[in-house]
């Protein structure tokens, strides 16, 4: 089979900060195509000088999804593959041979013609280390045709076509997203509000609403919202189900209602059981509620879990040092010395320089030695 021809397309406005990195990490596609929608700054001129087909366009009102159709409109039309990413996201090298491996060794289910899209590792945050924070898996890889962007925002690509589709996991494709912390959100709550006025019986703009007014700290329009989610019939999705509960607890917790809260997160452990975040942010509100027998046993049972979730958002604080940093704490609390000192430990490993943690592991050290002392046992 002859080589893929594949093409990234973007749109942008006012990123010429981010061109050059981009570029050197997109130039492993045979063509790049920019759609700028109302650039005032250099962005224009530094993509055209490092090669990039770019093409000016204004949006208005403004919508994600009809930026990102028009964006797709220049792509052209012998193009194999296209990959849609934003400026600020940056490709680890290699990513082409791998996607060019998995589309061309897919075996389809069934025999007879199909459409493709891809799916790939996605890291929506990294740490300062720049080991992975938020993570999960990406779809903004698809055929040239019969594809088309849908939502106001957090759009998605739908495929519009008749044959059958099927997704391709592409091993190796690995997308960084290195965020402007100077990029504002104001423009999500109100495409979200028209998203859910436009299809109000789209579970997934219902649930997207529903998180924003959490991050917005609305936390009543938060639970409301989410209860009408999860009372929607086509509301299936157990992991995104698990994560509505989740929010939900968080709001009723900072509204002062603990009751409702940590009924909320049993509904969301029972939900999601074989994923880490309902345990681990369970036991982060039971810390500061000092319940140190339920931090205690939901970092134990979060700990049993030993694999990500390759369908849905793995956070990060549920993959670091921090359910076994809770578990210590709440070891320590509960004068089970020997367990603390193990996930002290744990936690250390994970954050070598962390003071604090080198701290508490210094605590509970001294404490099982002054304990050996008393007990005329020597420490071991």
């Amino acid at each position: 089979m002859s080589a893929l021809k594949i093409c990234v397309y973007a749109i942008c406005k006012n990123e010429a900060k981010f061109v050059d990195q981009w570029m050197d990490s997109m130039n492993e596609a045979d063509v790049i195509v920019v759609t700028d929608t109302g650039s005032d700054d250099d962005t224009v001129e530094k993509l055209r000088k490092r090669g990039a087909v770019v093409y000016v366009d204004k949006v208005s009102p403004w919508r994600f999804d009809a930026a990102r159709n028009i964006s797709l409109d220049h792509v052209p039309e012998d193009v194999d593959v296209c990959v849609c990413t934003d400026l600020d996201e940056l490709f680890e090298p290699g990513w082409r041979a791998s996607l060019e491996t998995a589309w061309k060794n897919h075996k389809p289910k069934n025999s007879g013609p199909i459409a493709k899209s891809g799916r790939y590792l996605y890291n929506w945050s990294l740490k300062a280390d720049g080991t992975p924070d938020v993570q999960f898996h990406y779809f903004k890889v698809h055929e040239r045709k019969n594809f088309r962007w849908k939502c106001p925002v957090h759009e998605y690509v739908q495929y519009v076509g008749t044959l059958p589709l099927e997704a391709v996991f592409i091993e190796g494709m690995v997308l960084n997203h290195h965020p402007d912390p100077e990029k504002s959100r104001g423009s999500y709550l109100p495409l979200l509000e028209i998203a859910v006025q436009e299809a109000p019986l789209d579970d997934r703009m219902r649930y997207y609403l529903g998180r924003e007014y959490m991050y917005k700290e609305e936390w009543e329009k938060c639970i409301d919202t989410l209860k009408v989610y999860l009372a929607m019939p086509t509301a299936h999705w157990n992991e995104e189900r698990c994560a509505s509960m989740r929010w939900i607890a968080k709001a009723s917790h900072k509204l002062g209602r603990t009751g409702d809260a940590y009924g909320w997160y049993y509904k969301a452990i029972a939900e999601a059981s074989h994923m880490r975040d309902p345990y681990v942010e369970f036991a982060k509100m039971c810390y500061e509620l000092s319940d140190w027998p339920m931090t205690f046993f939901l970092t134990k049972e979060a700990l049993k879990i030993k694999d990500k979730s390759k369908t849905y958002v793995n956070m990060g604080y549920s993959w670091d040092e921090t359910p076994d940093d809770l578990c210590a704490i709440a070891s320590y609390r509960m004068n089970m010395l020997d367990i603390a000192l193990e996930h002290a430990k744990t936690a250390l490993s994970y954050s070598p320089d962390n003071v604090r943690l080198k701290n508490n592991l210094k605590i509970i050290e001294e404490r099982l030695q002054a304990r050996h002392i008393q007990s005329g046992r020597p420490s071991s």
